[in-house]
């Protein structure tokens, strides 16, 4: 008769030394690898993800978080990092005026179908299209400043913009020229989405700066938007362009696959100026009341 033995396995609870040891290698571990994880985003160029996995790492594990819900608010946190930098160096770029911005316009000054038109192509989906945006009126009208707010407005929705004034301009494509290297310079106004050129005949210029200006309008045509101020109605853009045919050539390019305005109002300067001497004339008049 055959005797079964029967082995009974003594299953012993760790001692506290050894629990401390394992939390002690853990910790470790966890220290090595944010190090290097640290390491790795800061190669990756993820600066929200180096400042920030650690931290929400930990909110994860307290709110009981899933995987994919801690790495979409990393991910969240890097994109929103990059859309802010990259408006910032857009902004940098485009030489607009800081002091001209969409908020600080008075659009009650213009009439409702131009605030409506600009109101429409904050979107920015004229440049896509490659349309043209030409503004006319009067000096002091407000038409610098329009564009300026225009052009703001395009940098937030990540729109490449350059604001110049146009004597500003032909000087650059000028010295280009003379440096033999306007194609150069044309091919990088070329890389921005819109360009805009402020104060068109508002300065006389000469032929030989007409020639170069014409020839950027002509590159542009249909591959880039121009966004321009005038003050001289079309009529009488020969003063610009010197002779008739290049006139015609300049106006055809401008107009075809572009938005027309007409600011018709009067100089905001001047009405300013009106004010502040009739505030002035009443000050003295109750200066004098009083004495």
């Amino acid at each position: 008769m055959t005797t079964k033995r029967t082995t009974t396995t003594n299953l012993t609870k760790p001692s506290s030394a050894t629990q401390d040891a394992g939390t002690s290698r853990k910790k470790q571990d966890s220290k090595k690898i944010s190090l290097e994880l640290t390491k790795q985003f800061r190669d990756l160029r993820m600066p929200m993800f180096r400042e920030h996995f650690a931290s929400l790492a930990e909110q994860t594990v307290q709110e009981s978080l899933s995987h994919l819900e801690y790495l979409a608010e990393l991910t969240d946190l890097e994109c929103q990092a990059r859309r802010e930098s990259r408006i910032a160096r857009l902004m940098g770029d485009s030489r607009l005026p800081t002091s001209k911005t969409w908020s600080n316009f008075n659009w009650t000054r213009l009439p409702l179908t131009v605030v409506r038109q600009m109101e429409s192509l904050r979107d920015g989906s004229f440049l896509d299209r490659r349309e043209n945006l030409l503004l006319f009126g009067k000096p002091g009208s407000g038409k610098s400043h329009c564009l300026c707010a225009l052009g703001e407005q395009l940098v937030h929705r990540g729109r490449s913009v350059l604001f110049t004034t146009c004597s500003f301009l032909v000087q650059l494509l000028l010295v280009a020229k003379r440096d033999l290297r306007l194609a150069k310079v044309i091919k990088r106004l070329s890389k921005f989405d819109a360009l805009i050129i402020d104060d068109l005949g508002y300065v006389q210029q000469s032929r030989e700066e007409m020639e170069v200006l014409f020839t950027l309008l002509a590159e542009r045509y249909e591959r880039g938007s121009v966004m321009l101020t005038s003050n001289l109605p079309f009529s009488k853009w020969e003063q610009i362009f010197k002779d008739a045919m290049t006139t015609a050539a300049a106006i055809d390019r401008l107009v075809h696959h572009s938005i027309i305005l007409e600011l018709n109002v009067p100089s905001y300067r001047l009405e300013k100026a009106k004010r502040q001497d009739k505030e002035s004339s009443q000050d003295k008049i109750l200066s004098k009341e009083k004495k």
